[in-house]
């Protein structure tokens, strides 16, 4: 079993290497390369299933009650500075390695359906082997500097990603934000780093919390400098978990392709930001205030997103606010304290998050054979409708994410969604009113999605309708040959003068179904995990210093049933008014949305943020840039200017005293004597 942890350094450079053999060849070998399609797939494939063999044999070794492991050299020195580097493996490690792993190979395996006729296929597998590989080495991480390292390699393959499709505006744009939005945070981790640095002397996540807490109750650090140091950090995850108000960048990094939609969203860069929390809880639960500040981002984080899905038509934007809102209960978790419930939901959001992502790239193929190459009608609901008839697997997998998300039992976010809204309970009543009242909405918007994609009539042959709704949306550039979920027998590329459209929508091909009904069996299973009957979870999983001998058996206490059955309660309440408006067509959706108008237009515009937003940091910038300009050029060059012309006139001037003349001289020198005479002795 040793063996094992010797080798968990292999887990990153698996696909390290995959990424790097790819990259090498697109570089050299461009048109070779970019030809061996299979080639890059299998070798993409296997590397990450290597290092997801290797990844549950840890898991089954910690479960199996192994210490952990820890093995570093040193990296750096300088007087008494010391950096360490190397891996670290222990309970919170092999469980986000098992995460992580299972996520990204099954991702890659859709990949190969989806981004079949994509011009870029291999360049894409090369950008997700270099994503998993760098998330793998931010979990292995045995400090903060190394997870700050893998932390940027982690943000600048969601650049690489999200803008794949580099000559369409709307992915050059989102691509920017994502990058710009995430330096506001990771520029407050740095700093925060370094201060906690300062005070502690230590990049040890321990020691640190430790040392921390030795100085406040010492009086030698202030607490609220201390708070600061930390709230500092915890802007590093505030914005790769897209928390308020640093969350505005995960809707548009939909313009990626669907594949890194759902790594992103699900199991990278989003899970990243929640590690942290874990990892730098021993710092941040000593600190009040910064537990507070934790939880009450979550809560309204979670809310936001909840509100926002509401009224959104496209499939993938209101997945996104879907996430928004779920990573909220995670950090909502956390701050409260409940270390493992927040785990427990990172784990099983991922998976049941992965396979509604993919399965809205299922449905954007389909609709595709039917709508063409479009992405607002591809991905807008108002034009599926009925596709449940034509694409059962991806309707049942789908439904299946769909009730896992709404807190259904015995679907697995049921299980740690609820144990998130009790330990909130126990701490915040008003925060779990939030978190209630968010369980509402969540069953409401995840059940319009589902109704209005798969249930009724087919909409896409309306052609009054799709013009319509294409109106709504300025033209986009689309990709001169790259497009969202190709692989039918009806694709065309773009500007071709026929282009032939079928008339019904069709399933995806197996290499796309296939992920989703692997991801299904954890979406139902992987809760029964963390059940009052047994929270095997909680037990392996729990925080820092705290030791638990045996598995917790709560049962179905009289509490327990109270709050679960609330939970429920509001998420059928959600499901029924969704079943009345969108499946039976018994209250009429406009009417709502005119009667509180609005309320409806502040949702559909994302409160508006973006646009105060772009009002405030954009054009605010260059407005800012444009003055600075003026100032650059009026005055500074101003002041440049007139010493450059001011040597050149005194040059001038004082060329004529240089005529090689003695007596000129000495009658020069005798003025100037008598001139200090005649000053010195006023």
């Amino acid at each position: 079993m040793e063996t094992a942890y010797q080798l968990a350094w292999l887990i990153p450079v698996f696909p390290l290497l995959a990424a790097l053999v790819t990259g090498i060849g697109l570089i050299t070998f461009t048109k070779a390369t970019s030809r061996s399609r299979s080639l890059a797939s299998v070798l993409s494939v296997s590397s990450v299933a290597g290092s997801m063999v290797l990844s549950f044999w840890l898991l089954w070794s910690q479960i199996q009650g192994h210490d952990a492991y820890v093995q570093t050299f040193e990296w750096a020195q300088a007087g008494s500075f010391h950096l360490n580097m190397g891996f670290v493996v222990d309970h919170l490690t092999t469980m986000m390695l098992a995460v992580v792993t299972t996520v990204a190979f099954l991702v890659m395996i859709y990949t190969d359906g989806y981004m079949a006729h994509d011009d870029g296929y291999v360049r894409f597998y090369a950008y997700l082997s270099l994503f998993s590989s760098s998330m793998m080495g931010l979990v292995l991480s045995p400090n903060l500097v190394q997870i700050y390292i893998f932390w940027e390699l982690v943000g600048m393959c969601s650049y690489l990603l999200i803008g794949f499709w580099y000559d369409r505006k709307g992915a050059a744009d989102a691509c920017q934000k994502a990058f710009v939005t995430n330096r506001v945070g990771d520029f407050g981790l740095l700093l925060g780093l370094l201060g906690i640095y300062w005070a502690t002397g230590s990049f040890e996540f321990a020691e640190m919390g430790d040392r921390l807490k030795e100085l406040v109750e010492s009086g030698a650090l202030s607490s609220g400098l201390a708070a600061l140091f930390a709230i500092l950090v915890f802007m590093g995850p505030a914005a790769k978990s897209a928390q308020f108000p640093l969350h505005v960048w995960l809707p548009d990094a939909m313009e990626g392709p669907t594949p890194i939609s759902a790594l992103i969203h699900a199991a990278t860069m989003v899970a990243a930001g929640v590690f942290l929390i874990a990892r730098m809880f021993p710092v941040f639960e000593e600190l009040p205030v910064v537990m507070d500040t934790i939880a009450y981002t979550g809560a309204f984080t979670a809310f936001l997103g909840a509100s926002i899905a509401l009224t959104q038509n496209d499939i993938k934007k209101g997945l996104a606010y879907s996430t928004i809102s779920q990573l909220g209960y995670m950090v909502m978790g956390m701050g409260v304290g409940a270390y493992g419930a927040g785990l427990f939901h990172l784990m099983t959001h991922a998976y049941f998050k992965a396979m509604l992502f993919l399965g809205s790239g299922s449905v954007i193929h389909g609709m595709e054979a039917v709508v063409g190459h479009d992405p607002v009608l591809a991905q807008d609901m108002r034009a599926m409708g009925g596709l449940r008839k034509y694409m059962p697997i991806t309707s049942a997998t789908f439904l299946i994410g769909t009730l896992a998300i709404c807190g259904i039992p015995p679907f697995a976010g049921f299980w740690s969604k609820d144990e998130i809204l009790a330990s909130t309970y126990a701490v915040n009543p008003l925060l779990w009113a939030v978190g209630f009242g968010t369980a509402g909405l969540t069953a409401f918007y995840m059940f319009r999605m589902y109704f209005m994609t798969f249930e009724g009539s087919f909409r896409g042959n309306d052609g009054a309708l799709l013009a319509t709704i294409r109106a709504e949306v300025p033209v986009v550039e689309h990709h001169s040959s790259v497009h969202e979920g190709h692989g039918d027998e009806h694709s065309s590329d773009h500007g071709s003068g026929s282009v032939h459209h079928a008339h019904e929508p069709h399933e995806s091909p197996f290499t796309m179904t296939f992920p989703l009904m692997a991801l299904a069996v954890p979406s139902v299973l992987v809760g029964l995990l963390g059940t009052p009957m047994g929270n095997y979870f909680e037990a392996f999983i729990h925080a820092p210093g705290e030791a638990i001998a045996e598995v917790p058996v709560e049962g179905f206490t009289p509490e327990f049933l109270v709050m679960a059955g609330s939970s429920v309660g509001v998420g059928l309440l959600g499901i029924s008014l969704a079943v009345l408006i969108f499946l039976q067509g018994k209250i009429s959706s406009d009417k709502i949305a005119q009667s509180v108008l609005p309320l409806y237009l502040f949702s559909r515009n994302k409160w508006y943020l973006d646009d105060l937003y772009d009002r405030l940091f954009v054009t605010g910038s260059r407005r800012l840039a444009r003055q600075v300009l003026e100032v650059d050029a009026k005055i500074v060059d101003g002041v440049v200017n007139l010493a450059g012309f001011s040597a050149v006139v005194s040059g001038e001037a004082l060329k004529y005293f240089e005529n090689g003349k003695a007596q000129f001289y000495a009658l020069v020198i005798f003025i100037g004597v008598l001139g200090l005479v005649i000053f010195t002795s006023v």
